[in-house]
């Protein structure tokens, strides 16, 4: 029985994957979702890795968008063209027209005319025609993708300058101190086992019990005892 899945990808830990799966889902409310957290600069995507050597001829793989399926425009084009050819449909909601079938389906046409004679080869070359207006079509979906995050980081640039300009903080103030759950639940334990404190313990057995690094709990430590004068 043929599959549809859903690969979903994001770069960073700050972005959201649940807008691509709300698309898929929308779309083709069946689909095996594939989540995957990946940076341009990592090299092996684990899950995507075994996606591309799992699926079979009659296969769907949905993507959000065609960069969701690489990191450029070389390596998409060449795993596009690899499962095309084995018979796997590719499908981009944000860029339709470079879904496989619109080119299996010109291929297709194109097959029902052959006709055993030299015309053949032209229709061979109408073949090779549309697998790079495919791969053209790729490029330019990357470069738009890529343009708008460049886009976005510009007017992200320019709108905290002119906030800047205005007079507005951007960012935390200088000089103060930056309190988290993690810091205060630290703390806490510091304060009730350290012997700086009312605790027993030496400070790596303290460590270990918060499971802080050596610089963040002495500094933890320092801002206690300067908060105890």
């Amino acid at each position: 029985m043929n599959k549809i899945y859903g690969y979903c990808r994001i770069s960073t830990k700050k972005q959201s994957i649940e807008r691509q799966i709300r698309n898929i889902k929308k779309a083709y409310p069946d689909a095996i979702i594939i989540e995957e957290e990946y940076t341009g600069t990592t090299i092996d995507r684990k899950k995507w890795n075994k996606l591309y050597s799992h699926v079979t001829t009659g296969d769907t793989i949905i993507f959000d968008s065609v960069s969701r399926m690489s990191r450029n425009a070389a390596e998409g084009f060449e795993a596009y063209d690899e499962l095309y050819r084995k018979g796997i449909s590719l499908v981009f909601l944000k860029e339709p027209h470079i879904n496989t079938d619109t080119f299996k389906k010109a291929l297709s046409d194109a097959d029902l005319k052959k006709t055993g004679t030299n015309v053949d080869f032209i229709l061979e070359g109408v073949s090779k025609y549309l697998m790079a207006l495919a791969k053209e079509q790729i490029k330019i979906a990357f470069e738009q993708s890529e343009k708008e995050v460049q886009d976005l980081h510009r007017r992200t640039a320019e709108g905290i300058e002119t906030a800047r300009l205005r007079g507005k903080q951007i960012g935390q103030k200088q000089g103060t101190k930056l309190t988290t759950k993690k810091s205060i639940e630290a703390k806490k334990v510091i304060f009730e086992h350290s012997r700086d404190f009312n605790g027993t313990l030496k400070d790596l057995d303290v460590m270990k019990l918060t499971g802080l690094a050596r610089n963040t709990y002495y500094k933890y430590k320092a801002e206690m005892k300067q908060n105890k004068q």
